[in-house]
């Protein structure tokens, strides 16, 4: 891992060649460190550092980890599924639920990409044991960019967070 990756933290690896390519064993290199993670997420940085104007990642999360509604003012995101299932949860800025967009992989029939040019909240729903995706927004990263949903719980906040992603759970089965 030494040549091809620099670790920033548990959660975070750049890579350290000039062409980023990754296969199943890196994959399944993710997967392994996603799993020693209390936040159980790990993501490749194919872009050289925080404030390079493009950044593109693979991000691995297991089904538990939690990602916090957020919204990026003045970024678009795009997404593309490349193994697992979600549901991307968009609310209004009160935290009423505007859609879900049912993604997998293409082989999974689902929406597998999805370009969110506009700042919403949103949130993830894993429904499968790992969600492996590519994610591609504009820098520089700056996380006092990233506006967290003042009615969803902090991280930290574990009891606060199972309760929230359990009654978000029930009402999105609701809306099938």
């Amino acid at each position: 891992m030494a040549e091809k990756y620099r670790v920033l933290s548990p959660e975070v690896l750049y890579t350290e060649t000039a062409i980023t390519t990754t296969d199943r064993s890196d994959i399944d290199l993710f997967k392994q460190l996603s799993s020693r993670n209390p936040r159980k997420r790990i993501r490749l940085c194919a872009h050289g550092a925080p404030d390079d104007r493009l950044h593109e990642m693979l991000i691995v999360h297991e089904r538990n980890a939690y990602v916090r509604p957020h919204k990026h003012p003045g970024k678009s995101e795009s997404t593309h599924i490349i193994e697992g299932l979600v549901d991307v949860v968009i609310f209004d800025d009160e935290g009423r639920i505007g859609g879900v967009i049912r993604m997998g992989d293409y082989a999974s029939g689902r929406t597998f990409y999805y370009r969110m040019a506009v700042p919403v909240f949103h949130t993830l729903i894993i429904r499968s044991d790992v969600l492996v995706f590519h994610e591609t927004t504009n820098g520089p990263f700056d996380r006092s960019d990233t506006v967290f949903a003042p009615w969803a719980p902090d991280d930290g906040d574990v009891d606060s967070v199972s309760t929230f992603m359990a009654d978000l759970d029930g009402r999105v089965g609701l809306m099938q």
